[in-house]
């Protein structure tokens, strides 16, 4: 089994000879739990393949959202994202919101839910992935990096807006969001309403051809209140 890399059937069968469960079972109903925990670890092993490809900043998941706290975060919204329509869609999402209102973090629980359910995630800080792809240009790789993004089903552009697009940066993006159009998804974070990321991404050709693309079909979330973060460190000194 172990030279076949049938891993979860050999672990399964190890199981029963020490626990005589075999004995319990015919052998069609053996067989048939070999077959499902082999089912079972390449499947689990899939989903931690995924989510370590995605560079996830947090580990999150939608069953631990906080709806008690009043900051505009709709459940019933939140429980149609997770059902993970939009990436079959290919729509995108923009959370938007003051700092520490859990746009990261619910970007990054539907994430989650999507390698779990078998999709290629990738999540970035948007400058950071802006500098990667400059400096991918000046190597002379930037095909091999958007490739890499455009093969993702979903993208997760965190902070987009908090530092300002050079001519190179707003190049890439474009790059990055044409490639995506109508085909992927992207969820976009930003403490900066979707009215002025026209600004944000100046110069007006790139900028109109940017927003065309994803502003027209994209799902919504606005937050809003103060910070978690600070009602947590409050809370502590209560």
């Amino acid at each position: 089994m172990t030279s076949l890399r049938l891993r979860g059937m050999f672990l399964a069968f190890k199981t029963s000879l020490e626990t005589r469960q075999k004995e319990t079972m015919t052998i069609d109903q053996f067989v048939s739990w070999l077959i499902i925990s082999e089912w079972d670890d390449r499947r689990n092993r899939a989903i931690e393949r995924a989510i370590k490809q995605a560079n996830f900043r947090h580990k999150a998941s939608i069953e631990e959202l906080n709806f008690s706290v009043e900051r505009g975060l709709d459940k019933n919204q939140v429980q149609r994202l997770a059902d993970l329509s939009f990436i079959k869609e290919h729509k995108d999402v923009f959370i938007t919101g003051s700092t520490g209102t859990g746009k990261t973090y619910l970007a990054t629980a539907l994430g989650y839910e999507a390698c779990q359910k078998g999709f290629k995630v990738l999540y970035s800080n948007t400058s950071k992935l802006m500098g990667l792809l400059k400096s991918s240009k000046a190597k002379g790789t930037i095909l091999t990096e958007l490739r890499k993004i455009e093969r993702m089903d979903l993208l997760i552009l965190d902070d987009f807006g908090l530092q300002p697009f050079d001519a190179t940066a707003r190049m890439n993006l474009l790059d990055v969001i044409e490639d995506r159009y109508g085909k992927k998804s992207t969820i976009i974070t930003s403490q900066i309403p979707v009215k002025e990321w026209y600004d944000v991404i100046g110069e007006k050709t790139v900028a109109d051809a940017v927003l065309d693309r994803i502003v027209h079909q994209s799902l919504r979330v606005e937050l809003y209140g103060e910070s978690l973060r600070k009602q947590k460190i409050n809370d502590l000194y209560k």
